[in-house]
């Protein structure tokens, strides 16, 4: 049988990939204390990736391209390498700020993981690369 969209993983999988986001969230939390960054960043920054839900205005495609740009962790990786990249002979030096600012996207995602928030399908909010989620889980569960 094929998988379709919406179906996710499930089971001891699911569990793994949500552990893996505990993880991840917990990593972010120790390098952050120790970045010395100040928590009032933090609080300020970490629902910033959620504002990419407004894009779902525009509809169910734009709005998961928009929800899994900033809820990959690609996103918090480049911004790793460049806070390392010393581009001082372009009149920038490094900048630590972004290492912070990664730590803070990485922490989202975790926690976002963590809970059973996946990347989404373009068939629309509720289907996730971790099982369906809000109404869709809902109606997934739901007797025929």
């Amino acid at each position: 049988m094929a998988k379709t969209e919406s179906q996710g993983v499930s089971g001891g999988v699911r569990g793994l990939l949500r552990l893996e986001g505990a993880a991840l969230l917990a990593a972010a939390l120790m390098l952050y204390a120790q970045a010395g960054a100040g928590w009032t960043l933090f609080l300020i920054l970490f629902l910033v990736s959620d504002l990419s839900f407004a894009f779902y205005l525009f509809g169910a495609r734009i709005g998961a391209f928009a929800y899994n740009t900033m809820h990959s962790t690609i996103g918090p990786f480049l911004l790793v390498l460049a806070s390392q990249m010393d581009i001082s002979k372009f009149g920038l030096v490094r900048m630590p700020q972004l290492f912070a600012i990664a730590l803070v996207w990485f922490a989202h995602v975790g926690f976002d993981r963590a809970l059973g928030y996946g990347l989404k399908y373009a068939a629309g909010f509720g289907d996730t690369h971790l099982g369906a989620i809000g109404k869709r889980l809902h109606e997934a569960t739901e007797p025929a």
